[in-house]
């Protein structure tokens, strides 16, 4: 009997498998990643499944079919003489391409992204629209949610929209005072209420605050007090965020629409979305090109700008990010840029906040030191910074990690920067980080290796 009952469930986890692993082949994963799929429905079909249809949907059709595409209008302002490789690369994926006039203030501490932060709530006039992975119902994150209480209170039509997985612990209750005065706001896929329908992985990993539809406070920080706060803390952790005025506010604005539009259905009001003529004034010389990516832009334009900077880079390539998980093509690409005799480094925290991050990135980087490529961990606790320097022409900042997950799963917000004076203040910051870290990754016992290499296998899925 038991050898009966043991038949009829390896039948029906075969059974199960079989349309589960049809879906999973024509998602067209990378082949790691259907391998690290196709190992858990096989070897583990009643883990595995559920896991494929609550995480495993990279562009997921139906879904990402019911949020409209972005399409970010072209406008008619000047260009830069000179238009880089990249910008035409991003214009073949239907983007914009670069804008003149603009103005990008880095912001390098918490502190700063902070005070930054209240400034653009407190001077609003008309409008605060905020995005965030996380918004945590800290002391900061309280602090920001009782200033854009006052701001709705005061007449100021407030937004506020956050991630279904980041802001899981920041329920209604955290924004009953926001709501009472007339703020709205949202969840981007909640998860707790359909759990299966694909939903647990696409997430909005996007971060802006956009006010009046003029300035606009982004980059990779979260809103809580490990990242922001009024004072310094020795453990908050080292991020980078900007403030940026000028035309390319344009698609930020376009950007949080759109999210806000699918998370609600409300169309959102502003003279920027309304007329794709607007011009914006001319308040600087940065030169900057707004790249999203996600399920709603077609193709992986951000993944595609980084993979050929790294081939076009003839004297310098630094990487700065908290996790490091690259698709092969990537770290191939890394290793033949410090094979040609590029300076090759990647600037990570010592430890992450990640476990399973730091085992799954320890094969690719004793592979790339190996290559000739430097590693620096940082030693000044977590270092959730993110940007790329590609010699003196360009660099990359924004939302997005160096992993397969923000590269290809998550909606994510870039901006590529093509100014001197702007890739200067991220190379100040880059230099001032690397001060504080030590110089390689040591090599590690077999049975360290061996761990590290069955977390690799999964590391398309993290």
């Amino acid at each position: 009997m038991s050898w009966l009952l043991t038949h009829v469930v390896l039948l029906l986890g075969f059974l199960l498998a079989i349309p589960v692993i049809a879906q999973m082949i024509r998602q067209r994963h990378s082949p790691a990643g259907s391998m690290a799929w196709l190992l858990s429905i096989v070897l583990i079909p009643y883990l595995g499944i559920p896991l494929y249809l609550m995480l495993g949907g990279r562009k997921m059709r139906k879904l990402a079919a019911s949020k409209t595409d972005l399409h970010l209008p072209e406008q008619s302002l000047a260009r830069p003489e000179v238009i880089p490789d990249i910008d035409r690369l991003m214009r073949s994926y239907g983007l914009p391409g670069a804008v003149t006039g603009n103005q990008l203030k880095l912001l390098p501490s918490g502190e700063e992204s902070y005070a930054a932060l209240v400034e653009i709530i407190e001077r609003a006039t008309t409008s605060l629209w905020v995005s965030t992975f996380i918004l945590h119902p800290d002391q900061v994150g309280r602090d920001i949610i009782d200033r854009l209480s006052r701001r709705a209170a005061s007449g100021v039509e407030i937004r506020v929209l956050l991630d279904g997985v980041g802001s899981l612990h920041t329920n209604k209750k955290h924004l009953n005072h926001l709501i009472a005065a007339g703020g709205k706001t949202a969840y981007f896929m909640p998860v707790i209420h359909r759990p299966f329908r694909g939903r647990t992985n696409l997430r909005n990993h996007r971060k802006s605050v956009i006010a009046d539809s003029r300035y606009t406070w982004a980059g990779g920080t979260n809103i809580a007090n490990e990242y922001i706060g009024p004072t310094h803390d020795p453990h908050r952790w080292r991020d980078l965020s900007f403030i940026l005025e000028g035309p390319a506010t344009k698609h930020y604005i376009d950007i949080f629409s759109s999210d806000w539009k699918f998370a609600t259905g409300e169309q959102l009001s502003s003279p920027t979305l309304k007329s794709t003529k607007m011009t914006f004034p001319v308040v600087g010389d940065a030169t900057l090109q707004v790249v999203p990516s996600g399920p709603d832009v077609s193709g992986d334009p951000l993944y595609s700008a980084l993979i050929s900077a790294v081939f076009q880079a003839k004297d310098r390539l630094w990487i700065i990010t908290p996790y490091f998980i690259p698709d092969d093509a990537l770290a191939q690409a890394l290793h033949l840029a410090a094979h040609r005799g590029v300076d090759v480094r990647v600037i990570l925290p010592e430890i992450s906040n990640h476990q399973l991050a730091d085992m799954a990135r320890g094969p690719y980087l004793r592979d790339l030191q190996r290559a000739g490529g430097q590693i620096l961990l940082y030693q000044g606790g977590m270092l959730h910074g993110k940007a790329l320097l590609v010699d003196a022409s360009i660099a990359v900042i924004g939302s997005a990690n160096f992993d397969m997950r923000s590269l290809f799963l998550n909606y994510e917000t870039g901006l590529l920067v093509y100014s001197q004076a702007e890739i200067k203040q991220i190379e100040e910051w880059t230099e001032n980080l690397i001060w504080s870290c030590r110089y390689g990754i040591k090599e590690v016992g077999l049975f360290r290796d061996l761990l590290e290499g069955i977390v690799r296998m999964m590391a398309p899925v993290l």
